[in-house]
């Protein structure tokens, strides 16, 4: 019965958060830069703009020159924290509150501000010089003076730029000129849209016609381009010669568009810039950078208010044991400030210290080289990620697609059999019968067709349904005409819209069937023998993502037969194939092995066939109702009982150890999300191959829904599956979270894994924001494109990998890693060792404000309720640096495992994601044991002292210095040498001290035995019974990695 919950609908709560979605700052409404207006473009002539554009900079920088004080002081002092501090600071030059000197509390809190304000602005200028590099890439840009060469940043709305092959986009622009002889060209998108498809581009026919491109600057022309949005898939616009007889007027669409971030592969291109700057596709769809705040910070900051609180609490009581008398409103702020230290400035210090040491050890670590810390203020984040959100390509897979499998039902070619391939091609061309035509075969007899015959026609399918394009480059000792006319091997190049396709061309070259020619309406091919063989390409239906596959009718010039081939995804295949018993469970065992499969199968047409079903296709072309409908019943027409010729495996290679590094994050309690922007059928067989779904798991395909009643069928038919891994389009992710966000998020939270497909970059950061909002939980999103950046820097923690196209995400993370793998070592060691050293040493610091403000409560609970400082001068501001700061400092050395012990437990990760390192629990453990031991030193000091005042402050100080280096040898796990160092030159620096503390101590005091046997037993009874205690829960009860480490 509870199948079938009514889904309530969604109430979406606004947000009210600061960053702007549009990539625009608040205030460029008033710069004139707010509303976006379409335009019209002028070729070569920026000086006609209609109106101001934003200049061509990237910028990842969080402040300017202006805002970098301002924003760093506002950073540090909206928070609770740092606030205290500088009302406490401001109090002293009141006289009758002052306490002491001004310098101790001053001193402190400039120390802060000056370590901060460095760090950040470090920080600010390396983002500069990022920036810089790339606003100073160079290109080529044609004027009245020839071709120029001018920086990204000078790109102006209106200028004509040339953009060599390889060479990324710098900014928006129409297609105007191509040097390829097909005229159009290839683009490499996964920087955008994150999909592997290279895109074809069609430059304006007006303009490829003129015979050269310098004639752009010559014609009276304009480009009329719709205003900026966000939408990367879609384009309006015109294009408008003038001084043409009669005028042209060709209108524009998505195929004449260079968005900026993308990459040309082919050929060289002219373009005129329509968008710049923050109007960019590219920028509008990716979101400012905001300042990330740690949990942990997060979490300090609840502590120093309880801490807080108890400091109000303190004061109080001690006045009301005065019983208000006298200015008592005086009184309570003399002892707030009397008592400020159980608020510990230093925590501050010693955690943005702690981090930069953190981020220090992340960049030397040599088993993860070339990775780089861009945000210092969140590496112990990495420590408690519990969804972790990556793209593919690139990211999980390395973009390369290689041939694995071919199948032909009763026998399979893996790698280590091609050869056995390559033979049967070579004694298909060889043997004298091959150049019999079909039509003297007999046609009433069936033969059975031999092995050899069968893996030829095989080869031969796959040689010729395609779109790829051979094109030749010069290399030096070939020119690029001579290459083309004898088909150069070293010179070839393949060219096409999709990696698999070309590496389906590649490997039947491999085997010795070439693609050595196309055109618009020919191909050749190659045999091994070196005979050229001639097909005239009749039709061809390209691949679409409704009908998943594509065919092309080719005639053989040699023999006049008409053959009708596809090639398509086995879920449509199976039903156009003839009957077999074999092609589904083939499919599925070669899926399971994570390849990419695709069915090839071969229909030959009579002469009559082929012109009959041409008269219905072109008839059907021309029809104005219905024409899609008509065109694909047409087509269906022929595709009906074909042969079935064979399967293909192609495997899209995973990074290094992508497997065994996902199994990590697993075991370790992390959910991995997949968000790409590629199709459904690659998303899900690259998440089977990565094993980001195991083997045994059920997978939930989502769907397609574009209802709420569809989603909400699909939502309650996903909800009776258990522990599987669901796969959902970004369409229909987009309906249900419109609808049923809730419901959605509930369910998907549930899942093992979730492969989110077709996504786009606003999606993606969409998605990051929702986990966070519903869970509450850190999330980390991983990435290597442009299309990646929003998703990255919303993210709790962002992590780029430098991949081949580019530095964009790299440069926008909070991390930059070299390859996937690195992310184990990353989180398994250095994350869970930053959190766990910053929850030690921030518990220590408060431990050792605690401790000195537990004595300076017992003192003047002793004295009359007197607000006066037990310790003075140099004395406070020493206790919590140079006597303490170097070996509480050197916690941030600890470690519990060694790094090898934590990735191959990665269930030690596991235990970090409660939060237990630093909790109520051991904070008040903390406070309990600050208590104590204040408590035991004061009142030892007070017992034991004879005579004077000041042997009180000699025997209670010394005992305090003494107890916290014993503190902190009972906290340390790990011993490094620096730990050592640091204790021993802090007992150093305090004997020598004493010398020139006369001012508080009697320096002759102290050298009595009196004096030596006083502070030893304080000290034993204050850390003795912890050193106990310890030993037995040790001993009884010990801690998970202790099983480990033994």
């Amino acid at each position: 019965m509870t199948d079938n919950i009514p889904l309530q609908p969604v109430r979406r709560p606004k947000r009210h958060d600061s960053k702007h979605r549009n990539g625009c700052c608040p205030w460029s409404r008033c710069c004139g830069m707010g509303d976006f207006r379409p335009r019209t473009v002028w070729l070569g002539h920026p000086e006609k703009r209609e109106q101001r554009y934003p200049r061509n900079v990237i910028n990842n920088q969080k402040y300017n020159f202006f805002t970098f004080l301002p924003g760093v002081l506002f950073n540090q002092f909206k928070y609770f924290f740092n606030l205290y501090f500088l009302l406490l600071a401001c109090s002293q030059f009141v006289e009758e509150l002052r306490l002491g000197a001004l310098y101790t509390y001053w001193v402190p809190l400039g120390l802060v501000l000056i370590i901060t304000i460095m760090r950040e602005a470090i920080e600010e200028i390396r983002c500069y010089l990022r920036d810089k590099e790339v606003n100073s890439q160079i290109y080529s840009k044609l004027s009245t003076r020839g071709t120029v060469k001018v920086k990204s940043s000078s790109i102006q709305v209106g200028d004509l730029i040339i953009v060599e092959k390889n060479q990324r986009v710098p900014a928006d622009m129409i297609f105007l000129r191509t040097s390829e002889r097909n005229g159009s060209c290839f683009l490499r998108t996964d920087q955008l849209d994150g999909e592997t498809d290279w895109k074809l581009r069609l430059p304006v026919a007006c303009t490829q016609r003129l015979p050269t491109a310098g004639d752009l600057l010559q014609i009276r022309s304009y480009v009329y381009a719709e205003e900026p949005n966000i939408d990367i898939h879609n384009f309006i616009g015109t294009f408008t010669r003038e001084d043409g007889d009669p005028p042209v007027n060709e209108s524009l669409s998505i195929e004449n568009t260079l968005w900026a971030s993308t990459v040309i592969a082919s050929g060289t291109v002219v373009g005129v810039v329509i968008y710049t700057g923050k109007e960019l596709r590219s920028v509008m769809n990716t979101s400012n950078p905001r300042h990330k705040v740690g949990l942990f910070d997060l979490e300090v900051n609840c502590l120093t208010k309880i801490l807080f609180g108890a400091l109000v609490v303190v004061s109080l009581v001690m006045v009301a044991l005065q019983h208000f008398a006298g200015r008592w409103y005086l009184q309570i702020f003399r002892f707030l400030l009397l008592f400020s230290h159980i608020v510990p400035i230093s925590l501050r210090v010693n955690l943005d210290m702690g981090k930069m040491v953190f981020s220090w050890m992340i960049k030397k670590d040599s088993k993860i080289p070339g990775t780089v810390v861009r945000a210092s203020t969140i590496p112990e984040q990495l420590g408690r990620i519990s969804y972790l959100l990556t793209d593919k390509t690139g990211t999980l897979t390395q973009n390369e697609m290689v041939f694995r499998r071919l199948h032909l039902g009763t026998v399979a070619y893996g790698m280590d059999s091609m050869d056995e391939v390559q033979s049967h091609v070579f004694s298909a061309y060889t043997q004298p019968t091959h150049d019999l035509p079909a039509s003297r075969a007999p046609a009433a007899t069936k033969v059975r067709k031999t092995i050899s015959s069968r893996v030829h026609e095989a080869v031969k399918a796959i040689a010729l349904v395609h779109n790829v394009t051979p094109v030749y480059e010069s290399n030096g000792v070939t020119d690029q005409a001579e290459a083309e006319q004898h088909y150069e091997d070293t010179c070839r190049v393949y060219q096409a819209s999709s990696p698999d396709e070309v590496s389906l061309v590649q490997w039947t070259e491999s085997v010795g069937l070439t693609l050595v020619g196309r055109d618009q309406s020919s191909m050749q091919l190659r045999t091994p023998t070196g005979q050229i063989l001639n097909f005239t390409i009749l039709q061809i239906f390209p691949f679409t993502y409704e009908s998943k596959r594509m065919g092309i009718i080719v005639r053989d010039e040699s023999t006049g037969e008409i053959t009708f081939y596809m090639k398509g995804a086995d879920v449509v295949m199976s039903g156009i194939v003839q009957y077999n018993d074999w092609l589904e469970e083939e499919c599925g065992n070669m899926a399971r092995e994570g390849l990419r499969v695709l069915v090839v199968s071969k229909k030959s047409l009579t002469e009559e066939q082929y012109q009959d079903f041409e008269a219905r296709y072109v008839q059907a072309k021309l029809s104005v109702h219905d024409r899609s409908l008509k065109v694909a019943t047409v087509i269906e027409s022929l595709e009906m009982e074909m042969e079935l010729l064979c399967l293909t495996g192609v495997e899209d290679q995973l990074q290094t150890d992508v497997r065994p590094t996902l199994e990590i994050l697993r075991n370790a309690g992390i959910k991995v999300w997949m968000l790409t922007g590629d199709k459904l059928e690659t998303a899900t067989c690259t998440a089977k191959n990565a094993h980001l779904i195991t083997r045994n798991q059920d997978i939930h395909i989502f769907r397609p829904v574009t209802t709420r009643g569809e989603a909400h069928l699909e939502l309650n038919a996903f909800r009776r599956k258990h522990d599987c891994a669901l796969v959902i389009s970004g369409d229909s992710l987009e309906v249900c979270l419109k609808y049923y966000e809730y419901e959605f998020m509930e369910l998907a939270c549930q899942c093992p894994a979730v492969v989110c497909c077709r996504c786009t970059p606003t999606q993606k950061a969409q998605i990051v924001r929702l986990l966070q909002e519903r869970t509450g939980k850190l999330t980390c999103a991983v990435g290597d494109g442009g299309n990646d950046v929003s998703m990255i820097q919303e993210a709790d923690c962002g992590v780029g990998v430098e991949g081949k196209e580019g530095k964009q995400a790299s440069l926008a993370a909070d991390f930059s890693v070299t390859q996937f793998k690195h992310l184990g070592r990353l989180l398994m060691v250095h994350g869970r060792n930053s959190y766990k050293r910053s929850a030690a040493l921030s518990q220590f610091v408060i431990h050792r404000s605690l401790c000195i403000s537990t004595m300076q409560a017992v003192f003047s609970s002793v004295f009359y309720f007197a607000s006066v400082p037990l310790y003075q001068g140099f004395l406070i501001i020493g206790y919590s640096t140079i006597y303490t700061m170097f070996p509480v400092f050197s916690l941030v050395l600890d470690k519990d495992v060694k790094s090898e012990v934590a990735m191959l437990y990665p269930e030690l990760y596991k235990d970090l994601l409660k939060g237990r390192p630093l909790s109520f629990k051991t904070f008040l453990l903390w406070v309990l044991i600050s208590i104590y031991q204040g408590s035991i030193i004061m009142y030892g000091a007070m017992l034991l002292f004879e005579s004077e005042f000041v042997h009180i402050v000699a025997i209670s100080f010394t005992s305090l210095i003494l107890t916290e280096l014993l503190m902190v040898a009972l906290t340390i796990q790990t011993w490094h040498w620096l730990m050592i160092v640091a204790e021993l030159l802090s007992l150093a620096s305090y004997i020598a001290s004493l010398v020139f503390l006369h001012e508080f101590i009697d320096i002759y005091f102290i050298t009595t035995v009196s004096f030596l046997w006083k502070v030893t037993v304080i000290t034993l009874v204050s850390c003795l019974p912890l050193y106990i205690l310890k030993y037995l829960r040790r001993r009884f009860s010990p801690p998970n990695y202790s099983k480990l480490t033994s």
